[in-house]
């Protein structure tokens, strides 16, 4: 009887939650699809923390707002970015606490329960690899020198997935976004996992050859078992700017990989539950390279974790419309699509009507041999 209990208590936990089997997420017994849109800023590192919620509420509820009316269950939300104004560093690129207001838990904490209430998931991704502006030397501090990435995860990180885990629209985190903007690919290394000469033609490194592999990877490790040990039931990813370097086929590397996480970081908690990856077409050519989600089914990268195609546009989509391009992702074995991006600034974006048009070809779809459950009540 003891046991029977302890099951069906266990059973109960994890049917609160999302949770992965195989290749898929699952909630409350059945396979799901996250169908929804990049939120990445409404101000580009200026939205989180120091009480700068309150001036980016309106939109951030709109967004929700429009997902949920669109028939979409997620979005990818952007939170320190370059470490603008979270979390707080002192002088010597020390954290010091998650923002000079202590106000970033509470305004995601509030930001959170509105998702919840209107049934959309949220995805907060904690750093951006592909740019870098006048803060980014406070994140290339976390990168390269362990003791300042001890003093984020000790004052800023675990007290965020203390203070967030019981959060019912709190899907997932994503540690870094395209940590190939700032990757070296021409580094040579006797250990496979550290050696990036096969990127050296692919374009990464856009934002300059300044970090190693092992230190961007060893990054990864370490605050994605923070987050597995503070919240067992997390589920944690990081956003690779193209599959090449989170696959083995056809010569490429999966960097993202449990065995190099691990030899980077030397903690065996600190992997990926799912993999997230980005696909755009060339601009010259408008065609997407061999390598794109759009070109495969998900098995043929084999990786034995669910793969979401995380950025994606129409724009930028070698001639298909918005509504085939999500209707791929269903339909090929994918966990799930997020369009790039809601704030729809800048040239490589869809508007956001666009981008709802592509969530509304997905809308109540329940289909439990491919995609999975669309409407999903948090």
């Amino acid at each position: 009887m003891l046991v029977s209990f302890l099951l069906l208590v266990a059973a109960v936990c994890v049917n609160g939650r999302l949770y992965i089997q195989g290749d898929h997420f699952y909630y409350n017994g059945q396979r799901v699809f996250f169908n929804g849109v990049n939120q990445a800023w409404v101000s580009y590192g200026y939205d989180w923390g120091n009480n700068q919620y309150q001036y980016r509420r309106s939109k951030f509820q709109s967004v929700v707002n429009d997902v949920k009316n669109n028939g979409g269950n997620s979005i990818r939300v952007w939170v320190h970015v370059e470490g603008q104004t979270s979390p707080h560093f002192d002088n010597h690129g020390h954290v010091t606490g998650t923002d000079s207001s202590n106000s970033l838990i509470h305004e995601l904490t509030e930001y959170l329960q509105y998702a919840r209430n209107h049934q959309v998931f949220i995805f907060l991704c904690l750093w951006n690899g592909a740019e870098r502006g006048s803060t980014n030397w406070r994140l290339e501090g976390l990168i390269k020198d362990t003791g300042k990435l001890h003093t984020y995860i000790n004052h800023a990180l675990i007290p965020m997935v203390k203070a967030l885990k019981d959060q019912p629209a709190l899907a997932g985190w994503d540690i870094i976004n395209e940590m190939e903007g700032v990757l070296n690919p021409n580094l040579h290394s006797g250990e496979p996992c550290f050696d990036t000469t096969f990127l050296a033609p692919s374009g990464a490194g856009w934002k300059g050859h300044i970090h190693s592999a092992q230190d961007l990877l060893r990054f990864i490790n370490w605050q994605a078992a923070a987050i597995r040990k503070t919240d067992p039931q997390a589920l944690v990813t990081a956003g690779s700017w193209n599959p090449k370097s989170n696959t083995n086929m056809n010569g490429m590397k999966n960097l993202y990989s449990d065995h190099c996480l691990i030899r980077a970081g030397h903690d065996n908690a600190g992997t990926l539950n799912f993999y997230s990856t980005h696909t755009y077409d060339n601009k010259n050519t408008h065609q997407y390279d061999s390598y794109s989600p759009f070109k495969h089914n998900k098995n043929q990268y084999g990786l034995g974790k669910p793969l979401i195609i995380a950025e994606f546009n129409q724009v930028r989509g070698g001639h298909h419309s918005i509504e085939d391009l999500f209707t791929y992702a269903y339909y090929h074995g994918y966990a799930g699509a997020w369009s790039w991006h809601a704030n729809a600034d800048g040239s490589d974006t869809d508007d956001f009507p666009t981008q709802q048009r592509g969530m509304r070809s997905l809308r109540g779809k329940n289909d439990q041999n491919n995609g999975g459950l669309i409407n999903i009540t948090i």
